[in-house]
């Protein structure tokens, strides 16, 4: 059984902190205890001076399968400490403005806290790379795979036009992004590949070994220097209209979310866990 007290791991290897989601029963599905518990292995690596490059992983046969919208350790009624943003708590508040706060600070301002790193990052994944998943894997500099990985944003099911942190036009061009949202479709490494999405395609038995050695490969360059590099990228995409555009498609999100409550049961247009899954599973023709 995975630790519900250690949803996340850390361990340094030389001059590479790896952090390591650790609900492998749930297919690291992300309650708010693992977010948080991420934030603080990142800070953890940030102050290391040792530390050269950081990769993230997830423990078990999947990366992430997104956010936890059903598993018996679902916190998104908890209280816990604003780091990403300046908002009020969302426990406490109702309707729109719940939703709202939860999601600027969880999801939409963690993946920016975690963008803005200025060590190289380096998503390492297998498996099931879901929704929010993909945010975690977007949100690192490079992303290395097996070549059984796949990805998916079934999320337009809900009538919600993508996860809160929308880099799909920049990460894989806009038709792509169009095709993937608009279909729903899982698509696998090879995909990845060709949509520029990912840096590297590898065997699974080999996934673990290459990741670590570019890591370590990176780990060689000036710190300083790499800092200031991703910080030139970063910069350049903000200017190709990244962080804008994710502020525009937020007010859509949550306008997604306020029309589902209005007219259906609920703010996930009364889709659930299990709901998603047998869509996914009925369009793709497998289990």
């Amino acid at each position: 059984m995975s630790s519900e007290t250690e949803v996340v791991t850390y361990e340094v290897r030389g001059p590479v902190a790896v952090i390591t989601m650790n609900r492998p029963d749930f297919r690291n599905a992300q309650n708010s205890k693992m977010t948080y518990a991420l934030d603080a292995a990142f800070v953890r690596a940030v102050e290391d001076a040792e530390v050269k490059v950081i990769v993230l992983a997830g423990n078990g046969k999947h990366f992430s399968a997104g956010h936890d919208i059903g598993t018996p350790g679902r916190d998104h009624d908890v209280r816990y400490e604003n780091k990403a943003a300046l908002w009020w708590d969302h426990v406490d508040r109702a309707g729109g403005d719940q939703r709202f706060a939860r999601e600027t600070e969880v999801y939409l301002g963690m993946c920016r806290r975690w963008r803005e790193i200025p060590k190289p990052t380096i998503a390492m994944v297998q498996g099931a790379c879901i929704a929010g998943g993909l945010m975690l894997a977007w949100v690192c500099d490079l992303i290395v795979c097996s070549d059984d990985a796949f990805f998916s944003d079934p999320v337009v099911r809900m009538g919600i036009p993508g996860v809160e942190y929308f880099a799909h036009p920049w990460v894989m061009g806009p038709r792509a992004a169009k095709e993937f949202l608009f279909t729903g479709d899982r698509f696998g490494a090879s995909q990845a590949k060709e949509w520029g999405m990912v840096n590297r395609v590898v065997p699974r038995d080999d996934l673990e070994g290459e990741t670590i050695a570019l890591a370590e490969k990176i780990a060689t360059m000036p710190q300083f220097g790499l800092a200031l590099t991703k910080k030139a990228v970063n910069q350049a995409e903000d200017l190709m209209g990244m962080r804008a555009g994710m502020d525009s498609v937020f007010g859509l999100h949550h306008f997604a979310h306020a029309h589902n409550a209005e007219v259906g049961a609920d703010s996930l247009g009364g889709m659930n866990a299990k709901t998603m899954k047998g869509a996914a599973t009925e369009q793709n023709g497998s289990k």
